[in-house]
């Protein structure tokens, strides 16, 4: 199990594996993480445009209740999450779903602990979102989800980018 663990991290690019030498981490660069949530973000973007023309009025406002369900959470990130688990799976989309569940495992566990300020836009974000599928705009759901999505994905490269640099 251990072989065939170590052979799916170097098929993902996050080690290298050289003959008779060993297995080396490469490790997620600045530019790999903008990358991955930008492929997160088309991905959550499609989501959020099929929601828009599959979803009932009452799931709209379920997705409202878990929205403002985070703010008062002491679990943000479980909040959070449950709430985009919620919009992906209003796609009713099981390819979709499958992509999504790849594609999301790049988000850190501990991302509103690296930026609390990031709570505050992502209210306001998933606030036009919402406003975006009760009018049924489909096309803007989906500009918004991705946006969502590529911003927090350039804050954590830039992140990365900054201790590089500290540590260079």
């Amino acid at each position: 199990p251990v072989r065939e663990a170590l052979l799916e991290l170097s098929y993902e690019g996050l080690v290298a594996v050289t003959p008779r030498s060993g297995i080396t981490v490469v490790g997620i660069t600045p530019q790999d993480a903008v990358d991955s949530f930008a492929i997160l973000a088309a991905l959550v973007g499609k989501a959020a445009e099929m929601a828009t023309a599959r979803m009932t009025a009452s799931e709209v406002a379920e997705l409202r209740d878990l929205e403002a369900a985070i703010h008062g959470s002491r679990d943000v990130v479980a909040a959070n999450r449950h709430f985009h688990r919620t919009l992906n799976y209003s796609a009713r989309s099981s390819r979709l779903l499958t992509h999504l569940r790849q594609a999301v495992r790049v988000v850190p566990d501990n991302y509103f602990e690296l930026f609390p300020e990031q709570e505050r836009r992502s209210r306001d974000e998933h606030g036009a979102l919402l406003d975006a599928m009760a009018a049924g705009d489909a096309s803007s759901a989906r500009v918004l989800a991705e946006e969502h999505v590529r911003r927090a994905g350039e804050a954590l490269g830039g992140w990365l980018e900054e201790r590089r640099t500290a540590l260079d």
